[in-house]
């Protein structure tokens, strides 16, 4: 607001209009008009006269500089502090306002539980804590985890020892209650829970590295996987499986930290807490599936020959019976997609092969989209152009001339190719045209797996009726319950062509 309107709104005041006129009529009186004291305790009359320069009677001289006790007079750089003092001067400044109490509304740690809350917990804690006056052990902290802290009870190892820092084998009352809500934990999110339990303190990301306790905890205790329980071997292959599965969904920077607001994004919080509900773990299709962990361990013992838990590229042109092309291969043994993991350079590790398999075959995924549209951008401009598709539908084109299928011209599939995605600007797709389309999975298909693209041209009505029976499954989902089958199918027969009396060489043969 303007000097003049706050002016003009201060002479609109009743208040204002009477002192205005009385001044006037002093004035015309030839009365000297009176300086008022500027006090805190003269009211609001004397506020509003102090304010209003030029009002003094004709010749009158300004006063003089306040002086102190001490008879020196205030200098400007070093200004004192009046308490009381009434110096009756015009000039002297505004009283200061008054000090509101602004109450606290950031809380970095979240904000404290509500009294009713704190108490109820505070409740259940001494009725878990009662009769263990020195803390309660490992084994007896299970009820605290699910009960209180309401993280599913595998968690419970890893909520210990974070708790227990000195590492004595105990977590009294009060180190629990210091460490949940003096922290306001007991406010916080279920994500931030998790988060908070399993980083390291120092840290503000997750590496697989700490899923590993909790998992290894699951192993352990879970209903659905004690047939394991004699196989440690596969106990680790199994948890292995899990995290890069989890890494390959949840953590979208692929920089292997999963951060908090990754951890929000995805579903893997409604599915800790499922595997720890359902005692069937093959239902949590999410990340847990002993099944679909099955599936792709056979897959890898497939194609890796040798054993060396390394696939080079000649194994993995046996993938899907021999369904993918050369190039593709070869770009994705150049590393453009994903830098491997392994050390041997050339060879493709198990946690390579997970998240070649988790793209290959659910194209719609975004991880998949991302994974294939970096090898099909040869100059990595981010756009995919005609001749980049040429140059790998080239090879499909010959592979169809080889089996004796009519081919399709390359012209034919990049005007089928356009009207499916639609991009935004012709001749150009972007892997956000890609993103924007349900059948996107296809446009790769075309490019480099003949099966599937044949698959694509014949429309198979039955698996047509599958999407549409249950549209919740993805596409990995059928796939693994498919192939779960047909490795189940091939084991029993082996195992009743060789006899249950015959001991396998597991040398030579899948451990499964």
């Amino acid at each position: 607001m303007r000097l003049e309107d706050l002016f003009t709104q201060w002479l609109s005041l009743p208040d204002t209009h009477r002192l205005v006129l009385s001044l006037l009529e002093d004035a015309k009186a030839g009365l000297v008009l009176p300086v008022p004291s500027s006090s805190p305790g003269n009211g609001n009359s004397g506020g509003a006269m102090s304010a209003l320069p030029g009002m003094f009677a004709v010749g009158s001289t300004p006063p003089l500089s306040p002086r102190s006790t001490s008879g020196s007079p205030l200098s400007p750089k070093s200004p004192m502090k009046r308490t009381g003092a009434s110096t009756g001067s015009p000039l002297k400044r505004a009283s200061e306002p008054i000090r509101e109490h602004i109450p606290q509304f950031y809380f970095p740690n979240g904000p404290p539980a509500p009294q009713d809350m704190a108490e109820q917990c505070l409740k259940r804690i001494d009725q878990l804590f009662a009769g263990h006056s020195y803390g309660l052990p490992l084994s007896a902290f299970a009820p605290v985890t699910k009960e209180v802290c309401k993280l599913p009870s595998f968690f419970s190892s890893c909520l210990f020892k974070k708790i227990d820092v000195e590492d004595t084998g105990l977590v009294t009352r009060d180190r629990f209650i210091e460490y949940w809500l003096e922290q306001n934990m007991l406010t916080s999110d279920m994500a931030s829970r998790i988060f908070n339990v399993l980083k390291k303190p120092d840290k503000k990301y997750i590496t697989q590295e700490d899923f590993k306790p909790i998992l290894k905890e699951l192993l352990m205790t879970h209903r659905g996987l004690e047939f394991l329980h004699d196989t440690p071997e596969f106990q680790e292959r199994y948890a292995e499986t899990v995290m890069y599965r989890i890494f390959y969904h949840v953590n979208r920077s692929g920089n292997g930290r999963l951060l908090l607001r990754e951890l929000r994004r995805s579903n893997l919080v409604a599915a800790l807490l499922q595997v720890d509900e359902e005692e069937d773990i093959n239902k949590v299709l999410k990340y847990f599936s002993y099944e679909h962990f099955y599936v792709i361990y056979c897959k890898f013992w497939e194609l890796d020959t040798d054993h060396d838990f390394l696939i080079d590229k000649t194994d993995l042109l046996r993938y899907g019976n021999h369904a993918l092309t050369f190039r593709i291969v070869e770009r994705i043994f150049s590393q453009v997609p994903r830098k491997f993991t392994s050390s041997v350079e050339g060879k493709m590790g198990y946690e390579d092969f997970v998240w070649f398999i988790l793209s290959e075959e659910d194209k719609t995924s975004e991880p998949s989209l991302e994974y294939w549209f970096k090898c099909i951008d040869l100059d990595c401009d981010g756009v995919v152009t005609p001749n980049e598709m040429q140059y790998f539908y080239e090879e499909q084109l010959h592979r169809m001339e080889c089996l004796a299928q009519d081919p399709v011209l390359f012209e034919d599939i990049v005007c089928q190719m356009t009207d499916m995605i639609c991009p935004e600007k012709q001749g150009q797709l972007t892997l956000r045209d890609l993103k924007r389309c349900k059948l996107s999975g296809n446009f790769f298909n075309i490019l480099f797996n003949l099966n599937k693209f044949v698959a694509f041209e014949t429309r198979d009505p039955f698996l047509i009726r599958q999407e549409r029976e249950d549209p919740t499954l993805t596409e990995w989902d059928r796939f693994a319950h498919q192939e779960y089958i047909r490795l189940s199918m091939e084991e029993d027969a082996e195992d009743a062509s060789n006899g249950s009396a015959e001991v396998w060489d597991e040398s030579l043969e899948a451990p499964f």
